[in-house]
């Protein structure tokens, strides 16, 4: 394949010195007539790309052609698909180098779409547009709403169709993340490697993402436990935004601590602990008020796959295991209690906080209110009257018990909205503006909407004008609103 020097690569490929046994070498299959659709001209920048030369290199996004020091891989996996362990890898995604920006960060560079692979499984390697910018939005939006996650740098669309239950226009996402590397990759290492092979994969996670861990007195315990308090703060960011992430198998839960994968994911209109949108989550698995377990479950797989390293002495190992896991929910609750009380303007610790909370979260699901909004009118202290929470007698005596929690506290109630507005998000993707978007872009080729939205999602705590619009509460919906994987 030709290769491109001026737009600003510096392509390392440092997981192809792990075992041939972690990864495939593959060519990404060429696409008729590609052309840049989406661009993320900030995030090319950011990295130290040549974003004017990059703009258009439809060539490029699409795996036409690739930048010198590319060698194309696809990697390997396994994973807990709703509880069923199964082997699994890049089906449809070439990872074509790690790119080292000019402060020394090392990301993976990632084309999803881009064509069968050995671990394709049947499938055609491919993907449709819709879903791609799907993940395009919803990444760069966690990125505005200060959540750790991979990002989107291109969208191209191919010239050609994919099937699905229908034909859909093809389309290739870039993807650039701190790694791929996975929980799922640890398992895949446990069950069909050598114990050689697991000890260079995790050696190799904690060089590129836990340097400081290589002295420790025993760093494999310390991994877990890095990778466990990870976890651990990025669910209760998830969990104090209304993020659903919808497919939490062990595959798709990091080693880094970034979100990944953004399929059949959404945001949460009305507060409800069983909100489920994936089409496949047919019995809730991964649920919004299921989230937290489930990552304790996720990272308890982890813990299993290396425990051969922690310990020669088995039942020592086990026992470092359960030791790191039991901390992990208290970790969690940490994380979103300490998130909470910045939701409500709290500086300060109090024992009763945590029923102050609870007692808020109660009514919100008991008068089917909506959860960014609410939190919303009480930053604002402007309360919507269609909404019923906010005319129940049970809020009011709620609300007088805030107020009376706030002016114990030394800082000022400005001081106090301040830190509102720095933790409660004026506007999220909503589900209605989302699929507008998607619609306008895949159906007449208008992508005006979702640029729009984009714009306004970027700092989603601005409480902008501007952003108005975009925090109306939907119509409600004739039938419960249900996203696809796009496989």
């Amino acid at each position: 394949m030709a290769v491109t020097t001026n737009e600003g690569w510096n392509l390392d490929n440092s997981y192809q010195r792990l075992p041939g046994f972690f990864y495939s070498r593959v060519q990404p299959t060429p696409v008729e007539d590609p052309e840049v659709v989406m661009f993320n001209h900030s995030l090319a920048t950011e990295l130290g790309l040549d974003a004017a030369s990059l703009k258009d290199s439809a060539g490029l996004f699409s795996g036409n052609r690739l930048p010198e020091g590319s060698l194309p891989i696809a990697q390997a996996y396994a994973g807990h698909q709703f509880g069923h362990f199964t082997m699994l890898g890049d089906g449809r995604a070439i990872l074509f180098g790690e790119h080292i920006t000019p402060d020394g960060r090392r990301v993976d560079i990632q084309l999803k779409g881009s064509g069968r692979t050995p671990y394709s499984r049947g499938g055609d390697g491919r993907a449709a547009l819709g879903p791609m910018l799907r993940e395009y939005l919803m990444s760069e939006a966690m990125y505005g709403l200060k959540i750790p996650t991979n990002r989107s740098l291109a969208v191209v669309t191919t010239g050609e169709s994919v099937e699905r239950e229908v034909a859909f226009p093809g389309a290739i996402l870039t993807r650039v993340a701190n790694s791929h590397l996975r929980v799922g990759t640890f398992q895949y290492a446990r069950n069909w490697g050598e114990k050689e092979d697991l000890q260079k994969l995790a050696d190799y996670a904690i060089d590129r993402h836990y340097p400081e861990l290589k002295n420790e007195s025993n760093k494999y315990v310390s991994f877990l436990k890095e990778v466990i308090r990870k976890q651990a703060a990025l669910i209760a960011k998830w969990q104090l935004v209304g993020f659903i992430h919808g497919v939490m198998n062990t595959d798709n839960v990091t080693i880094s601590g970034e979100t990944i994968d953004y399929g059949p994911c959404a945001f949460m209109d009305t507060y409800d602990k069983r909100t489920v949108f994936s089409s496949i989550d047919v019995r809730g698995r991964y649920a919004y008020g299921n989230q937290p377990d489930i990552g304790g479950w996720d990272l308890s797989r982890f813990a299993e796959s290396i425990l051969i390293l922690m310990d020669d002495d088995e039942e020592k190992a086990l026992e470092a295991a359960q030791e790191a896991i039991k901390e992990y929910l208290s970790l969690y609750e940490e994380n979103w209690l300490k998130g909470m009380r910045k939701k409500l303007g709290l500086f300060d610790e109090e024992e009763e906080d945590q029923e102050l909370i609870h007692r808020l979260l109660d009514l919100m699901e008991q008068h089917q209110a909506d959860y960014t909004n609410t939190f919303r009118s009480l930053t604002l202290d402007q309360f919507d009257k269609t909404m019923r929470l906010f005319q129940a007698n049970a809020f009011k005596q709620w609300y007088e018990k805030w107020q009376a929690r706030l002016s114990r506290q030394h800082e000022t109630t400005d001081q106090a909205r301040q830190l509102m507005k720095e933790n409660n998000p004026s506007i999220i993707p909503r589900n209605y503006l989302v699929e507008e978007a998607l619609e306008k872009a895949v159906s007449e080729d208008d992508y005006s909407v979702m640029e729009k939205l984009l714009k306004a999602l970027s700092n989603p705590y601005a409480y902008s004008e501007e952003q108005e619009e975009y925090a109306i509460l939907p119509p409600r919906p004739d039938e419960p609103y249900q996203t696809f994987c796009g496989t």
